[in-house]
């Protein structure tokens, strides 16, 4: 028998899809559910390596905790990273399989693919006692829809019903629920359920007027209002809408151990992948983290992080027309603190020869570690487990440059030359023990009196992150209704809205 099952839709990208269904997750599995997220069709340069080495958006993996399982492939059968405006990498069932133009992907690729994606999903219904789904940007994508396997082309094939959320805080939603259901086709329109309002700030009672009204032009009910929380956004799918100005992924910080603050400053690199590296040096109290993408914003910052990036090469010329490349090229001479990460570490290096990701052949890079780098066509997906600064570190690694280190101080794959790190691990710095080490050391190089504290546990604050947006579902949402649609579907009769999507 199958389990059930709910797709989380959305007005827009961005209104809360991700998050909205790690709480009703989280909120499940502690009712003793057993439960699995699924994503049909992921955009993300923010991915993850499961146990068995396939690469799947880092929001599922998120979810999949927030279910306390085990993240795989079937989770996130289709990923797709951009690798510019018009093109983006493949990822099937976690392994690359080509390039595609969006024309290409959507032109007829995308279709063949619906069946793995059912497959995928059935096999997980088959597994649990429900399933969540989550779909990408807005169902009522009407110029999308003959493709469509991650939005209303998923819901109406495995018959899931559907909750529209809408993030209030940007204004419109009322018109956004009503105009997503009205640009459905009457078969689309039979499977969505209702409405769930998201970032609420302010009395309730003063929208409760407008929900009604809601309710008496479509005929369907809100499942509840959930209020602006701030620190909620925890491994969003897009770096690009991270404000290079200030400090969104900024934790509040809280009084540091020792003296003084340390300060990190991270480049907002094109294609910037795997931001949330940095989230754990974000958790410690008194380090200070925000994204920059000026030379000047590098003087006053005692550690500065080059992340992963899609894009090597055009990330390297993208530093070197900012002038951000002599910054950090100084720096490193100086011994001041700089840290690399995959893509980052890649164009610390000596020269890279890319005939796979840029096709631009030889290109030097920053020369400031003693590493060259070359492109291989195969990607490797792997979590190491290692040994730095006398601390147990576990990692992944999602990259297709092999780096050739000739010189400096092993760390991890990488190496260390004075003051600056360079790695392909990403998540390194998630191990406590090590992150309190590599924070000592920087403070030490900086000249800080910074005092890493002794009892930070990520794992333990991704579990009070989880916690509160499953608390978010449970104290501000019709659990119950919420319950019925995931065991038994969409209500019956629901209205149809005109004028409903063109012919």
């Amino acid at each position: 028998m199958s389990g059930g099952g709910l797709l989380v839709a959305g007005t827009t990208s961005d209104a809360g899809k991700s998050v909205v269904t790690a709480g009703i997750c989280r909120w499940l599995a502690r009712r003793g559910v057993r439960v699995a997220p699924f994503k049909a069709q992921n955009m993300s340069l923010n991915s993850f390596v499961t146990r068995e080495g396939a690469e799947i958006g880092r929001a599922q993996a998120m979810q999949a905790q927030a279910c306390r399982v085990e993240p795989t492939a079937l989770m996130n059968p289709v990923l797709l990273k951009p690798g510019g405006e018009r093109s983006s990498q493949v990822v099937l069932m976690g392994r690359p399989v080509g390039e595609m133009s969006a024309r290409g992907y959507h032109g007829g690729r995308q279709e063949s693919l619906l069946g793995t994606v059912l497959d995928c999903l059935d096999r997980l219904r088959s597994e649990y006692d429900a399933v969540i789904c989550e779909g990408a940007g807005s169902p009522a994508e009407i110029n999308l829809r003959r493709t469509d396997i991650v939005n209303m082309g998923l819901a109406r094939n495995a018959g899931l019903p559907v909750l529209v959320v809408g993030d209030i805080d940007r204004g419109g939603v009322f018109a956004s629920f009503f105009g997503t259901v009205a640009l459905l086709s009457p078969e689309d329109q039979e499977l969505v359920a209702g409405f769930l309002v998201n970032k609420f700030r302010g009395d309730v009672s003063l929208l409760e007027p407008g929900l009604r009204m809601l309710h008496g032009l479509t005929g369907r009910r809100t499942y509840g209002v959930l209020p602006f929380r701030h620190g909620l956004g925890i491994d969003e799918e897009d770096g690009l809408r991270v404000s290079l100005r200030g400090a969104v992924r900024e934790s509040a910080v809280t009084a540091p151990v020792g003296e003084e603050v340390l300060r990190v400053a991270v480049c907002a690199v094109p294609l910037m992948s795997n931001f949330t590296d940095v989230d754990a040096l974000a958790a410690e109290p008194g380090v200070v983290v925000r994204f920059v993408d000026r030379p000047d914003e590098l003087a006053d910052a005692d550690l500065v992080v080059v992340p992963g990036t899609r894009g090597t090469v055009r990330a390297l010329r993208w530093l070197r027309e900012r002038g951000l490349a002599d910054a950090l090229v100084r720096r490193a001479a100086e011994g001041r603190p700089l840290l690399g990460v995959c893509g980052g570490f890649q164009l610390l290096g000596e020269h890279i020869e890319d005939d796979v990701e840029s096709r631009a052949g030889r290109v030097d890079g920053l020369g400031v570690l003693p590493v060259r780098v070359r492109f291989a066509r195969e990607k490797t997906l792997a979590r190491p487990v290692g040994e730095a600064l006398g601390e147990r570190v576990e990692g992944y690694e999602i990259h297709h440059g092999v780096a050739d280190v000739r010189g400096g101080e092993a760390f991890l794959d990488g190496c260390r030359v004075g003051g600056t790190w360079g790695t392909h691990w990403h998540g390194a710095l998630e191990s406590d023990g090590f992150r309190r080490a590599f924070l000592r050391a920087v403070a030490d190089r900086a000249g800080r009196r910074f005092v890493p504290a002794p009892d930070t546990s990520f794992a333990a604050l991704r579990e009070e992150q989880l916690d509160r947006l499953g608390d978010l579902i449970e104290q501000h949402a019709d659990t119950d209704a919420l319950w019925r649609l995931i065991e038994s579907g969409a209500p019956r009769g629901l209205p149809f809205i005109p004028p409903g999507a063109p012919a």
